[in-house]
């Protein structure tokens, strides 16, 4: 391509989740892309479509779906990427250890053995990079710690626990009613946060975790707002980002009774709940064992999703949810807390290792967004 400027070669990182197939959960082969943007093996896509009774012609990331079978084109660029990306994989093996291979934002190439990988097969492709642009790098990584330090010391702190925590469960759902004041099941925002129900609970106000954000989605500078973007995106490359439209934030809630609220107004398709950090990142919100969510479809349908399983709640859109997580006593509920208040859904948990607020914005329509919002108490 002539008139960059860049010179031969441009420094590119890849990993297998970036040219995988989510349904096989290998490098795409003969890739087929869907009118929604998303891209699988066109083998998977044929099994899958033709293993289901419903929905058939859904896309499986994001369940836009088509009147009929799309007519499934072999995607070149993507192809040429998967056969590089193998052909350079395969050299990586023959000619060194490629538990030595480097990654973005290591410090020696040491590093990258010590790292923990989320994949087994998971290797890391890199073209040759100068000392200089080493050097750029790493002082640019430095800067941006500063940045995460200082914003952590502004933040007030909720708990001592991380993501290297053992797996968080969600536990089995019964029958249980929270103590909340008289007519909880419709409660006015004056009720909400007179302290009678925040006298059970603390008010926080969570910010979005760029390492986990997907590559499909921004966020704002106060990290309190993601939108839908399909412009290049300047955070930095993490293996914990979300192959879908989705993203954690930084708290972890391990211990105490939490709540924050969530302002849906401008996202058509949407859903908010809790998850742990080590839910995969190849899957989506509600669907693992360790995530809970209430979910707007965007076709007058209201779900909770919870232990895997789907519970529809009605055809009213909530405006803005308010998410209570009381970990004393395993119990999560979702209220709406715009104009006609009341309580959404609620079930039992039982987390082994912290929970953080969780959101996905699906359908990949650009300018769509979710706002956690600042609540006064």
């Amino acid at each position: 391509m002539a008139g960059l400027g860049l010179g031969s070669a441009v420094p590119v990182w890849l990993a297998e989740d970036d040219l995988g197939c989510i349904i096989c959960q290998g490098l795409l082969d003969w890739p087929a892309t869907l009118p929604c943007g998303h891209s699988f093996c066109r083998h998977c896509l044929e099994a899958l479509w033709g293993a289901r009774d419903a929905r058939r012609w859904a896309c499986p990331t994001c369940r836009q779906g088509a009147a009929q079978q799309p007519h499934l084109r072999k995607n070149t660029l993507l192809q040429d990427l998967a056969d590089k990306y193998r052909r350079a994989a395969r050299e990586i093996q023959a000619g060194s250890d490629p538990a030595h291979c480097p990654c973005p934002g290591s410090s020696s190439l040491s590093s990258a053995a010590a790292r923990p990988r989320r994949r087994p097969e998971l290797q890391r492709v890199a073209v040759e990079k100068s000392i200089t642009e080493v050097a750029q790098e790493l002082t640019e990584l430095v800067e941006h710690l500063v940045d995460i330090v200082r914003s952590l010391q502004n933040q007030r702190p909720l708990s001592e626990s991380g993501p290297d925590n053992e797996l968080s469960i969600l536990g089995k759902e019964n029958s249980w009613k929270p103590r909340l004041p008289p007519h909880a099941h419709c409660l006015t925002r004056a009720t909400l946060h007179s302290g009678e129900l925040l006298g059970l609970l603390r008010a926080i106000h969570p910010t979005f975790n760029l390492k986990s954000l997907s590559c499909s989605l921004e966020v704002s500078k106060d990290s309190r707002t993601v939108t839908v973007s399909h412009r290049p995106q300047p955070y930095r490359w993490s293996c914990e980002r979300f192959s879908t439209s989705q993203v954690l934030c930084s708290q972890a809630l391990s211990s105490g009774k939490h709540y924050w609220e969530v302002d849906t107004r401008n996202c058509s398709h949407w859903a908010v709940g809790v998850a742990s950090w080590e839910m995969s990142r190849d899957q989506v919100l509600g669907r693992t064992m360790d995530s809970c969510c209430v979910e707007w479809k965007g076709t007058s349908q209201l779900s909770a999703w919870h232990m895997v399983k789907e519970t529809v709640l009605g055809s009213d859109r909530p405006g803005v949810v308010g998410i209570w997580l009381n970990l004393e006593e395993g119990k999560l509920a979702f209220y709406s807390v715009d104009n006609q208040e009341k309580l959404l859904y609620e079930c039992t948990i039982s987390a082994s290792s912290p929970l953080y607020p969780a959101f996905w914005l699906y359908g990949l329509h650009p300018g769509n967004y979710l706002i956690i919002k600042q609540v006064k108490v």
